[in-house]
């Protein structure tokens, strides 16, 4: 993990998102799919107080301008995430990383399912470019509060021949929807492995009706991770070992990426909201 004080040399908007693409050659040289960055928001004459962990959605270690990563922000996030969002070409932001465990890629060709909601979702079609580089088949489920917060439906698109779209409806939830879409792809396919970005209460939908087809979740959990170093313990997620030890780890630390079936998901929940709801059917 190090610092850099990193240029921005493009945006563009993507929907509801804006992307930026800032020159970190070191960050760059060691990014993977599934970690982030963190980021010093509001400038050194602002009102606004520490930093901003956002997933990371491509990394080129080498350019014309030298190694770049790719971030992907929400203009409708809090004060901090649209100060990011309202960065423009040849401005600077203090960056650190890359934070986290990335996804683990598997060692030969498997089926794989691909799931992200929101803007959970950045670094998918750079991990599906990976698994299409190893042979992996994919099938990949984009979820979204509306079309203005799907991300990367073209860029996906361009990568894997099956790209499942989701929205909530009048009566049936986001993290219904996405879990359903993956149950559907569980029931038909021949997956191994799924791999899910997003928020809890999505990922613990998925981790659900995953668990009885025997299917491997990996999951990046999309945490509100103050400091990015582990130090302030705020972003800590419940989990149980193999040996079934009950303890706590920091996401920014020990995950973000992790075995859907080490969370405790209903006490996470709860923790997070006060009540759990976890889709099982």
């Amino acid at each position: 993990m190090v610092t850099s004080k990193a240029e921005v040399i493009a945006t563009r908007r993507m929907g509801a998102f804006r992307h930026l693409t800032l020159v970190a050659p070191q960050i760059a040289d060691i990014a993977k799919p599934g970690q982030f960055v963190s980021a010093a928001v509001g400038g050194h004459a602002s009102a606004l107080v520490g930093r901003r962990t956002v997933p990371i959605s491509n990394a080129s270690p080498s350019g014309t301008y030298g190694g770049t990563v790719e971030i992907i922000v929400d203009s409708d996030g809090d004060a901090g995430v649209r100060w990011l969002a309202e960065r423009r070409a040849h401005d600077e932001v203090d960056l650190i990383g890359p934070i986290g465990r990335p996804f683990p890629l598997p060692s030969s060709a498997v089926d794989a399912v691909v799931v992200g909601v929101g803007a959970s979702a950045a670094s998918l079609s750079w991990l599906a470019g990976q698994l299409r580089d190893r042979g992996c088949r994919i099938d990949l489920v984009l979820g979204g509060t509306d079309d203005r917060h799907l991300v990367g439906v073209v860029e996906v698109r361009r990568i894997v021949g099956n790209v499942s779209v989701v929205l909530p409806s009048a009566d049936t939830s986001l993290a219904q929807q996405v879990a359903a879409a993956v149950r559907q792809l569980l029931r038909t396919g021949d997956a191994s492995v799924v791999y899910a970005a997003g928020r809890a209460p999505h990922l613990a939908a998925v981790a659900a009706v995953a668990q009885p087809f025997g299917v491997v979740v990996q999951c990046c959990i999309d945490e509100e991770m103050p400091c990015g170093t582990g130090l302030c313990g705020s972003c800590e997620v419940p989990v149980q070992s193999k040996s079934g030890d009950r303890h706590s780890i920091r996401c920014c630390t020990e995950g973000a990426v992790l075995r859907a079936d080490r969370v405790r998901w209903p006490l996470y929940l709860q923790d997070l909201s006060g009540a759990s709801t976890v889709v099982t059917s």
